[in-house]
This record gives structure tokens, sequence and C-alpha cells, in this order.
């Protein structure tokens, strides 16, 4: 049906699509990797999965951290990188239409051609694909402004368990005809059915970015400039924070200064793309406010080199930390006023487990990454960074936060989600999986366990 190169079944390249980029979660052995090119090839292999009983674990570039992506023993992996065709992209309509193979970068790059803008820019923007993107609602830097990619889907082309291809949404900007099956779908981590296409929402391409950075004595400090601009009514494309350890290995690794000082606690990065003097007043009055409260040293800059310098320094904070061992990052997503005491209780969680967390995230919105460094040779330094993951969470969710900002549940947190959610909750996660995929056919086990 796919052709020879369409299916791959060598041990050692079956080796390479086990997993995502998450340590922690269990990873089975496929019996096969499935490569369509269209469509019609991704019901053919779901048809023949269903009649054979084998599992369908769904992947994009494997670029995750949750194990959503992970197989099971005995799958087909059914990678969609084949299909990475910008199909169309409509400036008058603002919108675009494609396949799920296709990288965010690559996109953002084609629409740009147009004055366009697609949004949702996670930090592995420029090898991830939409459609994983869209399986986890993948978020990033410009959350603050622009939401998550739930945020910018106006439609999807879906294959369902019985190998027919539902169409959800439309091409319109407004519609409520039936129920919302497009948000159902964003963020269901392939357990529901293999999204084959997608029609997004654009945006004007925005103005060039006015940069600040400023450092904190603090996290409180820089909390509390992050709770007074929010409540200012300021909306910065970006709001961004670094804690210490954060700092300190960008410093190292990039052999730059970030104009921290040795003392600071946090950084928080902020950018306007309002353009021209209306970006102006708004970092100035960003300035003001981190100054009031007790930031150290504010600067900002209209250069665009300048800018991105820092914006690059955020974006290597995870290669970074690989200068101390083996990084796992968390996706606990707390309220803004809530920021510091997260960031400090990861730390202290980090001593007592004798193992560096550094945090880095998203200031704007709450989504934190506290990221735990380890040596993965170590079976003893295993446990602990599993028991101060577990911590990590635990404390995210007694701060009033969620386990998952935009990483999604995967294998990795499917306890954490039953105790989030709840028993009604999760009863009726299942009816809903129950009903459109009966034979429990995609990515079993992913998000949460069947009665």
């Amino acid at each position: 049906m796919l052709g020879p190169e369409g299916v791959l079944d060598d041990l050692d390249v079956l080796d390479s699509y086990r997993r995502d980029m998450m340590p922690l979660a269990p990873a089975g052995v496929p019996r096969a990797v499935a490569l369509p090119a269209d469509a019609e090839q991704v019901r053919a292999v779901v048809r023949a999965c269903a009649a054979a009983g084998a599992p369908i674990v769904p992947r994009g570039a494997g670029s995750g951290l949750s194990g959503a992506a992970n197989a099971v023993d005995g799958c087909v992996v059914l990678a969609t990188t084949r299909m990475n065709r910008v199909l169309e992209v409509d400036p008058d309509n603002r919108l675009a239409v494609v396949e799920p193979g296709v990288v965010n970068l690559d996109l953002r790059r084609a629409v740009e051609e147009h004055g366009l803008f697609y949004p949702p820019d996670p930090s592995s923007y420029d090898w991830c694909t939409i459609g994983g993107n869209l399986a986890t609602n993948a978020g990033g830097l410009c959350c603050v402004k622009y939401g998550v990619t739930t945020d910018s889907v106006l439609g999807l082309d879906v294959v369902l368990a019985d190998g027919s291809l539902l169409r959800t949404g439309r091409r319109t900007v407004k519609g409520v005809a039936g129920y919302d099956l497009t948000k159902l779908f964003v963020g269901s981590e392939g357990t529901l059915g293999v999204i084959t296409r997608a029609t997004l929402a654009l945006r004007p391409l925005p103005q060039a970015p006015v940069t600040l950075v400023a450092a904190f004595g603090s996290t409180a400090a820089a909390a509390t400039a992050v709770s007074r601009i929010v409540r200012a009514g300021a909306v910065p494309s970006l709001m961004e924070i670094m804690d210490r350890a954060s700092i300190v290995a960008v410093e190292q690794n990039l052999r730059t200064e970030l104009g921290a000082g040795a003392g600071s606690a946090a950084l928080l990065l902020c950018q306007s793309d309002s353009g021209g003097e209306a970006a102006r007043r708004e970092i100035a009055a960003i300035e003001r406010i981190c100054a009031d409260a007790g930031s150290e040293l504010v600067h900002w800059t209209e250069d665009l080199a300048e800018g991105r310098t820092l914006m690059a320094a955020r974006r290597a904070v995870l290669p970074s930390l690989e200068l101390y061992g083996s990084w796992l990052t968390e996706d606990v997503c707390v309220p803004r006023t809530r920021i510091a005491d997260l960031i400090n209780g990861s730390e202290a969680v980090g001593a007592r487990h004798g193992l560096l967390v550094a945090v880095v995230g998203h200031a704007g919105d709450g989504n934190m990454h506290p990221t735990i460094v380890y040596d993965p040779a170590s079976e003893e330094q295993r446990a602990r960074a599993r028991r101060a993951f577990d911590e990590i969470m635990e404390l995210g969710l007694s701060l009033g936060g969620t386990i998952t900002g935009e990483h999604g549940v995967g294998k990795v947190k499917r306890d954490w989600l039953a105790r989030e959610i709840g028993p009604v909750a999760l009863r009726t996660h299942r009816a809903i999986k129950a009903a459109l995929d009966p034979g429990n056919l995609f990515n079993p086990g992913s998000m949460f366990e069947l009665d």
C-alpha cells in the first residue's frame, strides 16, 4: 500500500522511532514504522491495522516531552513526516492549509512571504511538526499575546478508527454549527484519530520587536514585576523568566554576559511587537514597573540583532544544561502570582534530592519548565530524578496549577491526570475514547488507561 519507501522494519531503524524526548516515559518495541504520503495512505494503514488488531501510535518529529509518541510493543508507528506540504496560503482570508508533517519554522517562513504570521512557536520550532503541535496543543514563547496552538486552528481532517475521514471546523472566522470537534482533537495526543490536514488561522506579520531585559535580586521581585505588568494592562508579545541556574548555564555555554550580574536570582525578558512608538511606550512602561519592583538592572533595545541574541539565550537554556548532565523537563503551569513559589519550591526539591533544578518559563501565562539535571547512567540518580519530578508536579497542583501547560500528558503523567481532573472527568474522557475508538486502536495507554 505504501511502496518500498513507506515501511520500515529494520530493528536498528525501529529503535530510533521508539520514543520521544522524555526519558522517564515507558516505550515498547514497534512491529513496523509506516510512512504514508497522503491521507488515502493513512486510511489504508488504519484499516489494515484495525483488521490485524495492531495498535497505531501516531508520530511527528519525535520532539515531544511527555512520551505521547512512544511506541507500545507490537504497534505500527505511523509517522507523518512525509506529509510535509503547505497546500495553500490564502492572504485575503488569512489562513493556511497544511499537512501534518510540515515543520513549524517552515510554515512560518512560507506565510511570511505573504506578510503573514503563524504564532505558535515551541522551543523546538525549527524541527517539530505541525501535526505534533496539534496533537499536544503546543505553546511557546508567544502564548502570552497570541495563545496556544488551538487558538490558531480553524479546522482539521482526521482519519478515524474505521478508516473514514472526518472534516471538522471551517474556513470562516466564525462558526458555531454543532459540537466543536476541532478543539476535541487538538490536544488529544493521537488517541482519537490521525490528523492529516489542518486549516490554520494566520495574523498580520508583527512589527520589528523592541526587547527588554531586567535582572532581579530575588525571584519574588521578578514575580511581582510580572503581576504588575499584567495588572497594568500591558500585553507584551512575550514575557520569559530565567532563574539563577538557567542564567549561569547559558552564560557558560554561550560564553556571553546576559547583563544579570553574579548575584541576580532571576532574569525577565520581554518583547513588544506593537510597532514604532506604541512598542516603545509599552516597553518603557514595563521598564518603570520592573524598576519599581526592585530590579537591579533594566535595559531595552530596538536593535534587532541584540534582541535576537537575547532571545537565543532564552532558547539555549536546555542545551546549556547539558553541560552538567542529562536533563528532564517539567511543564507545570501555575497562577502568575505563584511563579516565585514554584521557582523557589523547585529549587528546594532539587536540594532535597541532591540534584540541580533550573527553572525557565513563560512568565506571562505562568507556564514554568523546572528542569532536573541528573546522570542517566546512575540508577540511583534516575530514581532521585523521578522522585523530584513527582514532587514538582505535586508542588504545582498545590499552588493551584496544572500538571501540563503545553507538553501534554503522554505516558509519563497518566496517574497525575487522574488526580488533577478527578473521577467524573476521567470517566468522561474514557467515554469519548470508547465512542470514537472502541477497539482502543490509537495510542493505547497514552493520557489514561481504559478500565
